[in-house]
């Protein structure tokens, strides 16, 4: 893998994160990656130059299972070869009044937490994992700077919000003379059903980078699902034990008439390339200009990581990219998106 310098900052990651929500997680009684599985697939990740790690303090069951394999994987390692990230926002003490959110309180106990597990001393990026209502932006700012003049933290981070948010913490920071977002991590893929087109505007005014999570829909931009019902863009023909038949609200996040004449397009183009869909669909989204695109891939296998790593490998032609841009559009000219 390649190197690229994350937004405005000066530092420099792979090409490619390796997201670990799955690692320890439970789904329907069965923990999707067990332990030696995630020390395998970060073993792969490192071996083909990987250096960007993303974790949250929620990930596995129980809470901060994912941070805690990444920690002892790491402690046979060079800490300071790799780029961590974690978050903060939801709920990790149930039990806990103040055991959520974004207040100074919750922050300050769960950055902590979240180095201990980690056995560091410091993070590269903290994200806020949302945006909280109820705690002003403020507050969270400067307890965040304070956590970045300590050396606990390098940048901060931004996940999931309105791009009205965005901009308002931006312009908090700058009033304030507050330390400010560098990294977002949107839901964000070529085949999204909803616009983001706001959030992604102020990060490329900003210089912010953008590191999607979900970058392959749910696995559906990987070519693995057919269409059952040409009147219907719900109906799908699913793999065994693939997240449509596990999840319910797989065919609401990620199936739409958008999506079927995206993944159409990708198709098309993997076919020239001689690559798969899951790989034109990742070098979509790092070929963006207006803003440096790292996607976080959460593959299973070490070879779906292998596949997903071969996205570095290949490049799109300007037609071969506009054609995947303009499927998401029943008119491309006017940017009129598709009914449903």
């Amino acid at each position: 893998m390649d190197y690229r310098r994350l937004g405005s900052t000066g530092t420099r990651v792979s090409e490619l994160c390796f997201g670990t929500w799955r690692f320890g997680r439970e789904s329907g009684g069965v923990v999707e990656t067990e332990k030696n599985e995630a020390h395998d697939l970060l073993d792969r990740f490192a071996d083909h130059g990987g250096t960007f790690i993303d974790t949250a303090n929620v990930y596995g069951d129980p809470n901060g299972t994912s941070e805690e394999w990444i920690g002892d994987w790491l402690a046979g390692r060079d800490r300071d070869q790799f780029v961590l990230a974690s978050k903060v926002y939801f709920g990790f003490d149930d039990a806990n009044p103040n055991g959520s959110g974004l207040s100074r309180t919750h922050i300050r106990r769960q950055v902590e937490g979240t180095l201990e597990r980690l056995g560091t001393d410091y993070l590269d990026v903290y994200y806020i994992h949302r945006w909280d209502d109820e705690t002003p932006i403020e507050e969270t700012l400067s307890t965040l700077t304070r956590l970045v003049e300590e050396g606990k933290v390098n940048y901060l981070g931004a996940s999931t919000m309105a791009g009205w948010k965005l901009m308002k913490a931006l312009g908090t920071s700058a009033l304030h003379d507050f330390e400010r977002f560098e990294v977002t991590q949107p839901l964000f893929h070529a085949a999204y059903r909803d616009d983001v087109a706001d959030y992604l505007d102020v990060c490329a005014d900003q210089d912010l980078a953008v590191c999607p999570y979900s970058p392959l829909a749910g696995g559906f931009l990987t070519g693995k699902y057919e269409r059952a019902d040409p009147d219907d863009p719900k109906k799908v023909e699913a793999p065994d034990g693939s997240r449509a038949n596990i999840y319910e609200s797989f065919s609401d996040y990620y199936l739409s008439e958008r999506g079927w004449h995206v993944l159409d397009a990708i198709r098309d183009v993997a076919e020239e390339l001689d690559a798969t869909p899951a790989q034109v669909a990742l070098r979509w989204l790092m070929e963006q200009e207006a803003f440096t695109c790292v996607p976080i891939v959460g593959a299973r296998t070490t070879e779906q990581l292998d596949e997903n790593v071969g996205a570095c490998d290949i490049s799109l032609s300007a037609d071969q990219f506009e054609r995947i841009e303009n499927a998401r559009y029943a008119d491309p000219e006017t940017k009129r998106r598709w009914g449903h």
